[in-house]
C-alpha cells in the first residue's frame, strides 16, 4: 500500500498582455487594440473514495498546471489555462514539505481545495490610452503562478480498528465479518497492507472495520511494518484488539496483550486511552486455563468476549457489542487527529510568493511596479476622488515604491504603471 508521497506544485504562469493596434480600412487614427492575457490554470487538490492508496503520486513528482495564452491584437484576449486536479484518497493529510506543517485534512469524499493559485494575467495596451497618450506602446507582462512542494500522507478513516501480534487471525475475522478477501496463510506478516471491510449489521447500521498490519515488538520505533500502519489507528473510533488464546504458538496470551498495548501508548500516548473490546480468538482451542488467567488479570478494565474466526463461535455477540459501543461514541475524543494550521497556506503564499515582493523593471520607457500588495491596493481605492487618490499615493510611498523607481533612475515627467493605470511622475 503506498500511503506517502512528496509532491511539487506548480500553478500555470499569466499570460502576457498584448501590444497591438488598430489597422482596419476608415479608421485613419487606430488605436490601441492588444487583448489581456489568460489567467494561469490553478491547481486543487480532491479527496474521492474511489481511490484507496497514492499509487499515482509514486513515480511522478512533479505537477504543472497550463499557463495563460497570451493577449491578441483586436482586442482578443488569452485563453485562461485549464485548472488541474489531483485526487486524493479520503483520509489523506497534506503537508507543507520545509515547515512539516499540516495545512489540510481531507477527511470527507468530495471535498476539494485550493493549493496553489494562478498569476493572473497582463493587460494588454488597450488598457492604457490617455488623453495624452493615444498609442501607448505598453503591455502588462502576465503572473507567475504559485509553487509549493508538499507530502500527502493517507491515514484509513475506519470506525473499528484490529490490531494484534501477526498470525493471531486479524484476517481471518475481517473476511468473516466482512466481504474482504485478504491473503490468509499460517505465517507471520501474511498481510502487508491495510484491509478494509465493511460490517452490515441491519438494513440501517454498518461499520468500516480496518486490519491493522505489522504490530510487533519496537514498532513504534520502526521494527516490522507497525511504524507504517500505527498511523491509521488514529483513526479508529475503538479498537478489537485480538489475542490468540489457545497458546498453541508457545506464547502467553497476557504478555502479548500488555506488549501491543505498550507499542500503541509509545507511538502515540493517547492511543491508549483508546475504548478496546478485547476478543480471545481459538477459543475452540484452549481449555480454559489461558482464558481464566486472562480474564482475571483484566476483566476490571476491558469488555472480552471468547470466539473462533474459524467456526464463528462468539462472532455475533462481539459484533452486537461493537455496534452499541459504536452508536454511543464520542467520535471527537476517539478519533486522534493532528493541529491543523488553516491560515499557513495563505501566510506561506504572502511570505513566499508575491504578496511579500513587488516587482519593478523598465519598459519602452515607462517604470512599472507590480504585485499582490498593488493589486489589493487598487481593489480599495476609487482614483476618481481626491482623497482616495491621495491615500493610494501615500500607500505606494510607503511600499517604498517611488524610493525604488529613483533607484532605478525616474525623472520627472517620466511615466509610472501601476497595476493597470498610467500616469506621469513628479515629485
Amino acid at each position: 500500500m503506498i500511503d506517502y508521497a512528496k509532491i511539487e506544485l506548480h500553478a500555470g504562469n499569466g499570460g502576457d498582455g498584448a501590444v497591438a493596434f488598430r489597422r482596419e480600412k476608415y479608421e485613419p487614427t487606430g488605436g490601441p487594440a492588444g487583448g489581456d492575457g489568460g489567467d494561469g490554470a490553478n491547481i486543487y487538490i480532491k479527496a474521492t473514495n474511489s481511490l484507496s492508496t497514492l499509487e499515482e503520486y509514486r513515480y511522478k513528482s512533479k505537477y504543472r498546471a497550463e499557463n495563460g495564452e497570451n493577449g491578441m491584437g483586436k482586442k482578443r484576449f488569452g485563453k485562461k489555462g485549464e485548472d488541474l486536479v489531483l485526487y486524493v484518497p479520503v483520509g489523506t493529510i497534506i503537508r507543507e514539505v520545509s515547515s512539516n506543517t499540516i495545512i489540510r485534512d481531507l477527511k470527507k469524499n468530495g471535498e476539494q481545495f485550493l493549493i496553489a493559485k494562478g498569476g493572473r494575467g497582463g493587460k494588454g495596451n488597450v488598457h492604457y490610452k490617455t488623453s495624452t497618450r493615444q498609442a501607448p506602446r505598453f503591455a502588462q507582462k502576465g503572473r507567475k503562478g504559485q509553487s509549493i512542494e508538499v507530502s500527502l500522507e493517507l491515514k484509513i478513516l475506519a470506525d473499528v480498528g484490529l490490531v494484534g501480534l501477526p498470525n493471531v487471525g486479524k484476517s481471518t475475522l475481517i473476511s468473516v465479518i466482512t466481504k474482504a478477501k485478504p491473503k490468509i496463510a499460517n505465517y507471520h506478516f501474511t498481510t502487508l497492507d491495510p484491509n478494509l471491510g465493511v460490517v452490515k449489521v441491519d438494513k440501517e447500521r454498518s461499520f468500516i472495520v480496518a486490519d491493522i498490519p505489522g504490530l510487533i515488538e519496537g514498532a513504534n520505533e520502526g521494527q516490522g511494518l507497525g511504524h507504517d500502519f500505527l498511523k491509521h489507528i488514529q483513526r479508529c473510533k475503538i479498537l478489537i484488539h485480538l489475542v490468540d488464546i489457545s497458546g498453541l504458538e508457545g506464547r502467553n496470551p497476557i504478555e502479548d496483550f500488555k506488549l501491543i498495548n505498550k507499542e500503541l501508548k509509545l507511538y502515540d500516548e493517547k492511543l491508549s486511552d483508546k475504548y478496546q473490546i478485547v476478543a480471545l480468538n481459538k477459543s475452540d482451542l484452549d481449555y480454559n486455563e489461558n482464558y481464566k488467567k486472562f480474564e482475571n488479570e483484566f476483566k476490571d478494565k476491558y469488555k472480552i468476549f471468547k470466539i473462533s474466526a474459524a467456526t464463528t463461535q462468539g462472532i455475533k455477540e462481539l459484533i452486537d457489542e461493537v455496534t452499541k459501543v459504536l452508536s454511543k461514541i464520542d467520535e471527537e475524543k476517539y478519533t486522534l487527529d493532528e493541529e491543523i494550521n488553516e491560515s499557513y497556506l495563505q501566510n506561506y503564499y504572502n511570505k513566499n510568493m508575491e504578496n511579500g515582493n513587488l516587482e519593478f523593471y523598465k519598459e519602452e520607457g515607462i517604470y512599472v511596479c507590480t504585485g499582490y500588495r498593488i493589486d489589493k491596493l487598487l481593489e480599495r481605492v476609487n482614483l476618481d476622488d481626491y482623497d482616495s487618490r491621495m491615500y493610494f499615493e501615500k500607500k505606494l510611498r510607503d511600499m517604498g515604491v517611488f524610493d525604488k523607481f529613483l533607484e532605478m533612475g525616474i525623472e520627472e515627467g517620466d511615466s509610472v504603471a501601476i497595476g493597470d493605470i498610467v500616469f506621469d511622475y513628479y515629485e
